[in-house]
């Protein structure tokens, strides 16, 4: 169970949603926070992955073979 308070603009598009599609505040609700979740697991595990594979370079060998 979830009881999330809306900021009015958004409470108004989900109202809007909801008459013009027929379905229920919750079931857009529910579509909309599966959507964005698929999206934040999908970035936070490339994050992570890129943390584990990422070699790092000390600045000073960076700006040398750049001629800084």
């Amino acid at each position: 169970m979830l009881a999330i308070r809306l900021p009015d603009a958004i409470e108004e598009r989900l109202n809007a949603l909801s008459s013009e599609t027929g379905r229920s505040k919750t079931a857009l609700a529910r579509e909309a926070i599966l959507e964005y979740i698929d999206d934040l697991e999908d970035f936070y595990l490339a994050e992570a992955r890129a943390r584990q594979n990422r070699k790092s370079i000390p600045l000073i060998d960076v700006e040398r073979e750049l001629g800084f």
